[in-house]
C-alpha cells in the first residue's frame, strides 16, 4: 500500500501539482529549533556558495597580483611558477560557479531531479586541477633540482611565499567552512585544493630560506615534499567527491533516518532504505510495514509523521518517497506465488 500519490519530487505522497521551487522549498524546511541546526533552502544554499566562491576568487586574484608585482622586483623563475598558479587556481571557481546556477535550475520531464548532480561534475573538474597541480610542482622540483636558479632580493621573494600561504589559507578555511555548512563536496574539495596551495607558496620562503644559506637543492627538495602533500590531498578529495558521484552517504546518516523512522508511531518495521545526495540535497526512499487493518488514509498519515521525523533528523533532507505496506504482505503474496 503507498501512502499516496506517485512522488515528484520532494514529497513523497504529494499533495498535487506544485512548482518545482516551492515543492524544494517545503523539502529542506527543517523543523528544528536549535539555531545550530538551521539549514538554508536550495536557493539560499545556492546563494551562499556562490558568495564564497566569487569572494575566495577576488581573494586569490588579489593574492596573486601582489605576487607578479614581486615577481618583477624579485626575478624569481619559482615565484613566477607559483603566481601564474595562483591565478589558474582562482578560475577553479568557475565550474563550481556554473553547477551551482544549474542546480537553481527547476526540474523538467528530462531531468526530473533538477540538474543538482552537475556539482559532482564540477567536483571532477576540480579534481582535474589538483592532479594537474600535483604534476606541475612535481616537473618543477625535477626540473629545479637537474637545473638550479639563482634568486635575488631574497627579503621580497619570502615575503611573497608567505604572502600566497596567507591568501590560499584564508580562502581554504571560507570555502572548506561554507562547503561543508551547505553540503557541497565540490566546494569542500576546492578548499582543501586551496589549502594546497597554500603550502606550495611556501616552498617559495624555503627557497629564499636556502638560497640565503646557499643550499640549491633546498628548494628542489621542498617542491618534491610539497608534491607529496598535493597527492595525499588529491587522494583524499577524490574520496569525497567520487563516493558522491557513485551515491555514497554516510553511514551515520543512514543509521539515524532508521531511527527516525522506526519511532513514528504505528510504524513496526523499516525496510528498502536507501539515500543519495543530489547536490547538497539528501533524497531519501523508504518502504514502511505498518499494521494491515489500517485504512489507506491511516497508513497516509503514518507514513506522513515518519516523513516529518525524518526531516527533523535529516536537516539537508530535499525528498522523500515513503511507501507504506501491511506487514506481512510479502509473505502472503510469496505463498500465493508457490
Amino acid at each position: 500500500m503507498d501512502s499516496g500519490k506517485p512522488p515528484h519530487h520532494g514529497h513523497g505522497h504529494g499533495h498535487g501539482h506544485r512548482s518545482a521551487w516551492a515543492g524544494l522549498k517545503h523539502a529542506v524546511t527543517p523543523h528544528s529549533h536549535d539555531a545550530a541546526d538551521v539549514v538554508d533552502g536550495p536557493l539560499a544554499a545556492s546563494r551562499k556558495g556562490m558568495r564564497a566562491l566569487w569572494i575566495s576568487f577576488a581573494a586569490l586574484l588579489v593574492t596573486a597580483i601582489g605576487q607578479a608585482v614581486l615577481v618583477a622586483l624579485t626575478g624569481s623563475v619559482a615565484l613566477l611558477g607559483d603566481t601564474l598558479h595562483n591565478f589558474a587556481d582562482a578560475l577553479t571557481a568557475v565550474p563550481i560557479a556554473v553547477a551551482f546556477l544549474l542546480a537553481r535550475r527547476a526540474a523538467t520531464r528530462r531531468f526530473t531531479y533538477g540538474l543538482g548532480r552537475a556539482e559532482d561534475l564540477a567536483g571532477l573538474v576540480v579534481l582535474a586541477v589538483i592532479a594537474a597541480s600535483a604534476a606541475l610542482a612535481g616537473w618543477e622540483a625535477i626540473r629545479r633540482m637537474v637545473d638550479p636558479q639563482q634568486v635575488e632580493h631574497l627579503g621580497w621573494l619570502a615575503a611573497a611565499g608567505l604572502l600566497g600561504f596567507a591568501g590560499n589559507e584564508l580562502v581554504a578555511r571560507y570555502r572548506i567552512r561554507v562547503g561543508r555548512e551547505i553540503g557541497s563536496a565540490a566546494l569542500v574539495a576546492d578548499g582543501l585544493h586551496a589549502r594546497t596551495d597554500g603550502f606550495t607558496s611556501l616552498a617559495v620562503l624555503g627557497s629564499a630560506g636556502g638560497a640565503a644559506l646557499g643550499w640549491r637543492w633546498a628548494d628542489p627538495a621542498i617542491g618534491l615534499l610539497i608534491t607529496a602533500a598535493i597527492a595525499m590531498v588529491l587522494w583524499g578529495s577524490a574520496k569525497e567527491v567520487l563516493g558522491r558521484v557513485l551515491d555514497a552517504v554516510d553511514p551515520e546518516l543512514v543509521g539515524r533516518a532508521e531511527l527516525a523512522l522506526a519511532g513514528a508511531p504505528g510504524v513496526r518495521a523499516v525496510g528498502g532504505l536507501r539515500m543519495r545526495w543530489i547536490g547538497h540535497e539528501l533524497h531519501a526512499e523508504a518502504e514502511l510495514d505498518v499494521a494491515p487493518e489500517l485504512s489507506l488514509a491511516d497508513a497516509h498519515r503514518v507514513a506522513h509523521d515518519a516523513e516529518h521525523r525524518l526531516r527533523h533528523a535529516l536537516p539537508r533532507l530535499g525528498g522523500a518517497t515513503i511507501h507504506a505496506h501491511p506487514a506481512g504482505a510479502e509473505h502472503e503474496l510469496v505463498a500465493h506465488h508457490h
